[in-house]
């Protein structure tokens, strides 16, 4: 069975903030041993976390042994004052600040380090991400910081500008990574950055009525496409599922990830493969140097 290389303890797949608030105590260890167990049910045995502000990812990484699960994390996620990413982390608003986050999550025993350099997609404009993302040479910056302390890097990303920024970089693993062009992923081409596409983040939304189906179907589309153009360029891709986002459950999240990928791609070696060379990078990547 695959590892899932992107997901979110913290966060149930049902109801954000009424899983948020069971943490916001202390880190809830039923909640954590529940979902933990979720992904020991189905022979899961390596997690790699995309951080949070309450401590839940750290905590869980004490606990993922009992359940014979390699446990990766960031401890928190980094943002820019004023743009996303509080959800899942802490701010800075000069490099000095992100320097101490950087020093923060790595006394803490982050296994990497997460920023944040875009939004989100906005469903109300196709093509379109939220928020304003961060200039190339702020992501050049953070990366280079990081790296310096021995850490590797995973970058919530989506849009042509910040996967290009992120990517010239030099980041290690590309999150989401929606809206890319044919520069973007000649780029991951001739580059070791790992793509995660987190597919199913908005496949699982088909059918739901949080938004209309009119509206995912493009997004899903586009993805599609740029899945089989990297499957044809060598891109590295990984599977993760963003498990605990909205409708992508823990365990289950990455076997639908894998199924997006076999649907879009087929159920052939070649497509295993491929997945399995990109996981086994995260896996070497994503510990401490």
């Amino acid at each position: 069975m695959f590892g899932e290389c992107h997901a979110h303890i913290i966060m149930d797949g049902v109801n954000y903030r009424h899983a948020v608030d069971l943490h916001k105590n202390g880190p809830d260890e039923g909640a954590i041993r529940e979902h933990l167990k979720a992904y020991q049910d189905r022979g899961i045995t390596f997690v790699r976390d995309g951080g949070d502000a309450l401590g839940v990812s750290l905590r869980t990484k004490q606990i993922a042994p009992e359940y014979g699960i390699d446990y990766r994390t960031p401890v928190f996620a980094i943002h820019k004052e004023g743009h996303y990413g509080s959800i899942v982390g802490k701010s800075f608003s000069n490099m000095k600040e992100f320097h101490l986050c950087v020093l923060k999550a790595k006394d803490k025993g982050a296994d990497f380090i997460k920023i944040m350099t875009t939004g989100l997609l906005d469903f109300n404009d196709h093509g379109t991400v939220t928020g304003m993302p961060l200039s190339a040479e702020e992501v050049k910056e953070m990366i280079h910081i990081a790296h310096e302390e021995g850490m590797a890097v995973m970058s919530h990303t989506n849009g042509c500008y910040g996967v290009k920024a992120a990517v010239s970089a030099g980041v290690d693993s590309l999150e989401h990574g929606n809206y890319m062009d044919e520069e973007c992923l000649d780029m991951l081409a001739e580059n070791d950055t790992v793509w995660v596409p987190t597919l199913v983040t908005i496949r699982n939304l088909m059918g739901d009525g949080r938004y209309e189906d009119r509206v995912l179907r493009p997004i899903i589309e586009t993805a599609e496409k740029n899945v089989r153009k990297a499957f044809a360029r060598g891109v590295k891709i990984a599977p993760g599922s963003d498990a605990g986002a909205y409708r992508v459950l823990h365990g289950k999240g990455i076997q639908d990830e894998i199924e997006a990928f076999e649907e879009i791609l087929g159920k052939e070696k070649k497509v295993y493969d491929w997945l399995a060379e990109g996981e086994a990078e995260i896996r070497r990547k994503f510990s401490r140097r």
